[in-house]
């Protein structure tokens, strides 16, 4: 049988590791040199009753502070079954997987998207999954700013003329960005600071979202998608990929665009209609195009990008006027420090405290350290069904005993609770564990000491 450490990864790059519930640092402890009064109270590094070594493994070449945020822990390599995993956009973690990994706690999407993973199985599984939804926002807004100039002056052209020999230069359809339109579809974090920026360069901003938004500077809200895209000279698109999002730029839409305005898409690979946009470059209604993202992308660095891989690929490619880049809008070093730092913390807390604040498929609980001075204490992790009677049933198990403190929280068919007891024995933790185990609703139990 195959171990379930096999999860297939295009990636010529992983790193395995497990963390060791005797090591003498962790990035918690770390963090909490920045502040003197935590260093006065220190939390209290929690690890498994059984004292078994969690197990995490790393795919797809992830920063490099990431694995030396959880080489703190003491990782070891070559591990048959993992507590752990983190991974990017290519990784595919299906039900299939999540059901093949009998140990899995947690998994860490070290990048914006979660589509990449079965995030209801996991969930029904007590899996909770993290990312890191806005740490390259800056990168993204500011390749779109880079992506606007390089359309407007016909750079990709020229540059690509004087690679065969040949001097052409012009001015006629080169254009400045300032005082052009920019209509930016998704306000959110990307969206908001490509704002500031255009507007840095002269540029007046209008912007369509669902909700309504603070705009800020000088942007100004429209009341809906076609009034953005007839005032726009340049329209950037930054939503997530839902339903109602894929193919929201579509024939109707294309048509709805200035003659000669630019279309940037940077967000998900089917929001746009591909055979309508090359439709619209070809018969001149747009004057280019920036794509950073397709509806199928190859797997791995390398692989080829033709019609095997999406149809019309070889007809895009052939298009003067369109930039073509391989989903480089979070690639920045900066970018994947954050998100490591972000993701790795994350990871550590759900490991070390049971803490899944800003888990995107699960219920957010969380309670306060414990300390060092409190001595004998477990904490409980349940996850268990949403369903009536849970918490009685597990108030009747802790009754015995001193329960400090106690928080939970629901999200869908999936509750979670946290709970911290005093003063347990040693000879009571697996008593402890097992009552909770048996009741019916029981998902997951973890006990942290």
């Amino acid at each position: 049988m195959t171990p379930p450490l096999a999860i297939p990864s295009n990636s010529p790059r992983a790193v395995a590791a497990s963390i060791s519930p005797s090591s003498p640092q962790t990035l918690h402890d770390r963090l909490r040199k920045r502040d003197s009064i935590t260093a006065i109270r220190q939390p209290k590094v929690l690890h498994p009753v059984d004292n078994e070594d969690l197990k995490l493994l790393i795919l797809e070449n992830i920063s490099q502070d990431a694995v030396r945020a959880f080489q703190a822990h003491g990782f070891h390599t070559k591990i048959p079954q993992y507590h752990a995993i983190g991974i990017r956009s290519k990784t595919k973690i299906t039900e299939r997987v999540i059901k093949a990994a009998q140990k899995l706690l947690v998994i860490g999407c070290f990048c914006i998207g979660t589509n990449q993973v079965d995030l209801v199985t996991a969930g029904k599984a007590g899996i909770p999954v993290f990312n890191s939804p806005f740490s390259n926002s800056r990168s993204v807004a500011e390749l779109v700013v880079s992506e606007m100039i390089a359309l407007s002056r016909q750079l990709v052209e020229r540059s690509h003329e004087m690679r065969q020999g040949i001097w052409n230069k012009q001015s006629k359809g080169c254009w400045e960005v300032r005082g052009k339109t920019l209509g930016i579809i998704g306000y959110g974090h990307i969206g908001s600071q490509l704002s500031v920026l255009a507007e840095a360069l002269g540029m007046r901003v209008i912007f369509y979202d669902v909700i309504n938004i603070m705009p800020l500077g000088s942007a100004r809200q429209v009341n809906n998608l076609p009034t953005l895209l007839a005032e726009a000279d340049f329209v950037t698109l930054h939503v997530p990929e839902l339903p109602e999002t894929i193919n929201m730029i579509g024939p109707q839409e294309l048509a709805q665009m200035k003659i000669g305005s630019y279309l940037i898409n940077n967000a998900r690979g089917r929001v746009v209609d591909i055979p309508a946009l090359i439709e619209a470059l070809q018969s001149n209604h747009l004057a280019g195009a920036a794509i950073d993202v397709y509806p199928q992308e190859p797997g791995s660095n390398g692989a080829p990008f033709d019609d095997q891989v999406n149809a019309w690929s070889s007809t895009l490619r052939s298009l003067s006027n369109v930039i073509l880049t391989p989903h480089i809008g979070g690639s920045t070093e900066e970018a994947q420090r954050m998100i490591g730092e972000e993701v790795s913390l994350a990871l550590s807390r759900y490991l070390n405290y049971g803490s899944t604040l800003g888990a995107v498929n699960f219920p957010e609980v969380d309670l306060r350290a414990i300390t060092a001075e409190q001595g004998n204490h477990v904490r409980v992790c349940y996850v268990h069904s949403n369903q009536p009677g849970v918490l009685k049933q597990v108030n009747e198990v802790l009754s015995p005993y001193n329960v400090e403190k106690q928080y939970s929280d629901s999200k869908g068919d999936v509750a979670y609770l946290l709970a911290d007891i005093a003063d347990v024995s040693p000879q009571d933790v697996n008593k402890l564990r097992e009552m909770i185990n048996h009741t019916n609703a029981n998902i997951l139990t973890r006990l942290l000491a």
